[in-house]
Parts: structure tokens; C-alpha cells; sequence
């Protein structure tokens, strides 16, 4: 019930603006810069992004937002950025993280390359159904365009890095499965990026393995 009344909170139209853009920043930012992103007061930002962080929606802390330092430098602002917690709801019940988790150990029981190589073949044929869903969808626009569509309807949240040539993910749809099956989740979701990539044509980007904190282990590079 209180995961369910914390995403309650998202059907207010501005909440969810402030939320949606705190997220998109992925870094932790303050009250006046997000009232000015979404267009709203600060007070009113104030009040919607405290009812996120009380909710467990957003993270929150207190620290100084410029370099300044000693007397005059002001007080430490309140910052939000978005947690770890995740949220789920279904009615009726259902557990089909624990199902991953029992699938994913069946994989590795089996040991040697075929049940790991099945499960990258079937994340390759799952990008590639994505990149060509996006490339039907949106035959005249450019290809990074479609790459980026079809990441978000995959819920890989793509945001643009190093002067944007390099594209990173903030989300990683398997990342409850990654502490104890990283080797297997990362693989597949190279194998989901790779078949991205073949189902849109894209020649300019290539996928690779690139861990970095705060990203899914896959970024997309110049060829």
C-alpha cells in the first residue's frame, strides 16, 4: 500500500513534471533550478519535490550548490536526485523478479556456453524487434533518433554523454539482477543493444560493454 500511494503521487500534473525532469538531470539538483526547468514557483516546487522525497520517489540531502566556502557562503540547500528504491505494483500480486531470479540461476546451472548463448540470442532477436518496430514507426527520421525511441520503449532511459558522441543509460530494466547475475545480465543486454543496432541500421554506432557508476554497463559509441 505504500508503494502504491507513493506512485499515486505522480498523477498530479506538475509533480510528475518535477519528477520526470529531476530524473532526466541524473544528478542531484536543487529547488530553484527545477522550479525554472518545469516553469512553476519555487515554493510550489519546494512543496511537490518534498512530498516525492517523503514518499521514497526521490532521494534528498542538504549541501552547498557553488564553490563558495566560511562566513557569507549561505546555507546548504536541499538537493533531490533519483534513489535505488524501486517501485512495483500489480493486482493481484505478482512475482516475476523472483521468476527472473529462478530462471537466471537455471541458466547458470547449466553450465558451460549454450543456456547463457540462448538467453543473448533471445535478447538479439528482442533489440532487433525494437529497432525495427522504431524504424517502422518513424521511417524519415534520423537514425539516432530511432535508436533513442526504441532504448526508451525498452526502458533504458538513453541520455547523451561526452559532447554527445556517446550515447549511456541511466536505467537498466534487469538491475535487480544484476548483483548476482552480472556476467549473464550484462551479456544479454549487449545482445539486446547489438540487435538494436541491426534492427535499425544503424552503421554509426556500435555497442560495448563500458561500466560506469550510475549507468547500465552498455554504452553506444562511435564506430
Amino acid at each position: 500500500m505504500d508503494q502504491l500511494s507513493a506512485i499515486a503521487l505522480l498523477d498530479e500534473p506538475a509533480r510528475r513534471r518535477l519528477y520526470d525532469w529531476v530524473v532526466d538531470q541524473g544528478r542531484p539538483v536543487g529547488r530553484e533550478e527545477a522550479a525554472a526547468a518545469v516553469g512553476v514557483t519555487r515554493a510550489l516546487a519546494a512543496f511537490h519535490l518534498d512530498r516525492l522525497a517523503d514518499a521514497g520517489l526521490l532521494a534528498s540531502d542538504y549541501r552547498r550548490l557553488n564553490d563558495r566556502r566560511g562566513p557569507g557562503a549561505g546555507r546548504p540547500a536541499r538537493v533531490y536526485w533519483r534513489p535505488e528504491t524501486e517501485f512495483s505494483v500489480s493486482l493481484p500480486e505478482r512475482r516475476y523478479g523472483l521468476a527472473a531470479h529462478v530462471l537466471a540461476d537455471a541458466l547458470e546451472r547449466q553450465g558451460g556456453g549454450t543456456a547463457v548463448d540462448a538467453a543473448r540470442q533471445a535478447g538479439r532477436e528482442l533489440g532487433q524487434q525494437l529497432g525495427e518496430a522504431a524504424r517502422r514507426a518513424s521511417p524519415r527520421r534520423k537514425s539516432r533518433e530511432r535508436l533513442r525511441t526504441a532504448l526508451e520503449d525498452g526502458g533504458y532511459e538513453p541520455t547523451p554523454a561526452d559532447d554527445g558522441q556517446v550515447i549511456r543509460l541511466r536505467n537498466c530494466p534487469f538491475h535487480s539482477l544484476v548483483d548476482e547475475h552480472r556476467p549473464l545480465v550484462c551479456g544479454m543486454n549487449l545482445a539486446v543493444a547489438e540487435g538494436l543496432v541491426d534492427g535499425l541500421g544503424e552503421d554509426n554506432l556500435i555497442p560495448v560493454l563500458d561500466s560506469q557508476p550510475g549507468y547500465c554497463c552498455v554504452a553506444f559509441k562511435p564506430r
